[in-house]
């Protein structure tokens, strides 16, 4: 709805994170090295599995910080696509996440290395020749042999972080370089490359879905797979989002120019994607147990077993029914303390999401080894669920230096594209 742009002071909407960025990135970056030292040693414990188990709370944690990143990007893509105005004011903080896109190569390490130099650790079993020529379903692993090789494999990583950090650094230092110059044709410049950007970003992330997570049980198989990683991206990015305006306005930072008809906005968008999550990831399950194809089965009959039907009943309570009722009022949105919670909450089952996409295999590998040992049904199902704190210092490690990066990312740079020529737009804006 149109108001008029309320007086705003420009030192505000210059100001920057200041003294924030040398006051935590230290402590995010010790966090980071003690968190991947300590998920290491915890790793030890597992014996001959030890690397393993590393890679499976290395890869859930990746994600994780990953995904919100990505939701950074296709956030400020959509933005300069739609042309839209009431974002603004918010649009830098998902910019900081996009241009962050950087550090995923780095950490993307462990996890390349593990497929092409150690045969996939036993944890992408597609990439250990001995696996393939053993298994029962060779056929149909080696029909996929062209695409699941370690060195496609490579060239494909390759391609998808250079995408990701060409166009995340792209948008932000345009956005950055605008404030400098006041430069109005550096707006059309910015939605030219979203234009390009969006499709490329939304083909690459589908396909490092596959590659690093759907190719995890590498017979199967889904052709809504990505959608449903993508609804995830865009979930978790405007949770984080809102949690970034609270915090900062808190500290007294974005507070003329960020306010609570943003935050509202900002809450009915997180609602509306966590029934866009729920529809594409119901689709994808509906239409497998309708045709109840073998290949296709497997991924669902082994996150009902041992455990797991708990965290599945989890997620469709937790991650759609319990915050679309919490969410639907606008009173929610609009308080401060009811949409942290709601954002919090959302994150945390994100990241029990991508718990279930993840570590069902290292249930089922158990299983197996178990059954090869002549193991009795009642010891197959006293097998329990591989929780561990590996997992929870993986996810330190890696957010410690994902967060770290990011301060470093956003220093100097000023909170709000303060000669964004829609700027006016947002100030004004006011819900209806």
């Amino acid at each position: 709805m149109a108001h008029h742009a309320p007086a705003v002071d420009p030192a505000k909407l210059r100001q920057g994170l200041g003294d924030l960025t040398g006051t935590l990135r230290v402590p995010l970056l010790i966090a980071g090295a003690v968190g991947l030292l300590a998920a290491a040693l915890l790793s030890l414990l597992y014996g001959g599995d030890a690397v393993k188990r590393f890679l499976f709370g290395y890869l859930w944690a990746y994600w994780f910080f990953l995904t919100i990143s990505l939701g950074g990007l296709f956030f400020v893509m959509v933005q300069h696509v739609t042309r839209a105005g009431w974002s603004v004011t918010v649009r830098r903080l998902a910019e900081f996440l996009a241009a962050n896109l950087w550090v995923f190569a780095p950490l993307s390490l462990p996890l390349v290395l593990a497929v092409v130099l150690f045969d996939g650790a036993g944890v992408w079993q597609w990439a250990d020749a001995d696996y393939v020529t053993n298994s029962e379903v060779r056929t149909l692993l080696e029909h996929k042999s062209p695409y699941l090789n370690k060195t496609f494999f490579l060239i494909r990583c390759a391609i998808y972080l250079s995408v990701w950090s060409f166009f995340g650094w792209k948008v932000a230092s345009l956005s950055k370089r605008q404030d400098e110059t006041g430069d109005v044709g550096l707006t059309q410049t910015m939605h030219n490359w979203s234009v390009a950007g969006l499709p490329l970003t939304f083909l690459t992330v589908t396909f490092a879905a596959i590659d690093f997570l759907m190719s995890l049980t590498p017979t199967w198989y889904s052709t809504i797979y990505g959608v449903v990683i993508i609804a995830g991206c865009a979930v978790s990015v405007h949770a984080t989002l809102a949690i970034f305006v609270l915090l900062l306005r808190k500290r007294g930072l974005m507070t003329e120019a960020v306010t609570v008809e943003h935050q509202q906005d900002l809450g009915k968008l997180l609602f509306g994607f966590i029934v866009f999550w729920a529809y594409v990831s119901f689709s994808q399950f509906l239409l497998i147990w309708y045709a109840d194809i073998p290949e296709e089965t497997e991924y669902y009959l082994v996150r009902f077993e041992h455990g797991w039907t708990f965290f599945m009943g989890m997620l469709l309570f937790g991650h759609f029914i319990i915050p679309f009722l919490g969410l639907m009022s606008r009173h929610v949105k609009r308080r401060d303390a009811t949409l942290m919670f709601w954002c919090v909450w959302v994150l945390f089952m994100h990241a029990v999401d991508l718990y279930i996409y993840i570590m069902p295999r290292l249930t089922h590998d158990a299983v197996h080894a178990a059954e090869a040992a002549g193991a009795s049904a009642e010891q197959l199902a006293a097998i329990g669920l591989p929780l561990s704190l590996v997992d929870l210092a993986c996810f330190v490690g890696i957010g410690g230096f994902a967060g770290a990066t990011l301060l470093t990312t956003a220093a100097g740079v000023s909170l709000v594209p303060h000669r964004d020529p829609r700027l006016h737009e947002a100030l004004a804006f006011h819900n209806t």
